[in-house]
């Protein structure tokens, strides 16, 4: 039998845990507008979101490569094996606190935070790959969502004067069915990012514990974690589909489709380029473009600016979490 680590086995059973908390978490961004739109049932929505959830997971490893080598550094943290537990940690820790109050945060900078805290709290500000933090987190933490708000308002403004002279009835009946394709597309959009971030922080255990002699991406950790997701997304994440389907502002069929498919191009696009963005970010903004196209007042803007608070906190939020959780699991395990 081969000799695995205890420890090691640990990490891979936490991070598929929060793998599957990230689906619970996100399976909102994919689902919301078709069931607050009544475009489906609840049970068919989640059905195909899992199922399309699984099959981007297998888009690339692009993001898989930024979360394993371009965050930390490996080789400043390869003496350490208790980082990547501690990481996982706080992110999950961080998941549930925003899951409880039904707040629309980032999974991806959860994970990331709390790499990024581990990290610190080991060896100082040295570990961290600061180019790489700035060109694949930080922009895009800024850029993405002010790409999903203005795509999903020019978008909206297009169809309105596509749509202006068409029989209401009818271009309702159209754009429910396109809602479902739109939403087809956010959750395979939605696991070719999310989806492969996971992978990276298991490929990168696997790495610290000589297991792998490099960090690519094995194909039994791409199952897994895939499989993990799609679990996550069956279940749904219901207080954060009311959050985003409800309490913005009320969607009809055609705000949903133009929500979703502009913040899926946007995702696609960052997982092409290894951006581990926020799909709840995009999708949020998209949301809110949406809503704006109509007119501004449309929008509730007291929830939107719960979220970006949220958005604000996550990464030096979930850093600190990460750091204490280091220093807790290696007073007990290192």
């Amino acid at each position: 039998m081969p000799d695995i680590p205890v420890l090691l086995v640990l990490i891979i059973v936490i991070a598929i845990v929060f793998d599957y908390t990230n689906g619970v978490h996100d399976s909102a961004n994919a689902i919301a507008t078709i069931v607050s739109t009544k475009v489906v049932s609840p049970l068919q929505a989640v059905t195909m979101a899992a199922a399309l959830n699984f099959v981007g997971a297998f888009v690339g490893t692009h993001v898989a490569s930024t979360i394993g080598k371009g965050i930390v550094n490996p080789e400043i943290i390869a003496g350490c094996q208790t980082i990547i537990l501690a990481a996982l940690l706080g992110a999950i820790l961080w998941n549930l606190i925003t899951w409880y109050f039904g707040l629309p945060s980032s999974s991806s900078h959860a994970l990331i935070g709390g790499l990024i805290g581990a990290a610190i709290a080991y060896k100082g500000w040295d570990t961290l790959q600061f180019g790489s933090i700035l060109d694949k987190v930080i922009i895009p933490l800024f850029f993405s969502p002010l790409a999903g708000f203005i795509g999903g308002y020019l978008l909206m403004l297009a169809l309105a004067w596509i749509t202006c002279k068409l029989n209401p009835r009818k271009m309702n009946k159209m754009f429910r069915r396109l809602q479902v394709i739109a939403s087809g597309f956010m959750a395979l959009s939605h696991g070719s990012n999310d989806g492969q971030k996971t992978m990276g922080i298991i490929t990168l255990a696997l790495f610290l514990f000589n297991k792998i002699p490099t960090i690519e991406v094995p194909f039994w950790v791409k199952v897994i974690c895939a499989l993990a997701m799609a679990i996550g997304t069956a279940n749904g994440g219901w207080k954060i589909i009311k959050t985003m389907g409800k309490k913005i502002f009320k969607m009809e069929p055609i705000h949903g489709f133009a929500a979703e498919t502009s913040s899926s191009l946007v995702i696609i696009s960052a997982s092409l380029m290894g951006a581990p963005i926020s799909t709840t970010h995009v999708f949020s903004s998209s949301i809110l473009g949406v809503g704006s196209s109509k007119r501004f007042t449309a929008v509730r803007w007291g929830v939107a600016g719960q979220m970006v608070i949220a958005w604000v906190l996550t990464l030096p939020a979930s850093a600190i979490v990460g750091m204490i959780c280091f220093y807790i699991v290696n007073t007990f395990l290192g």
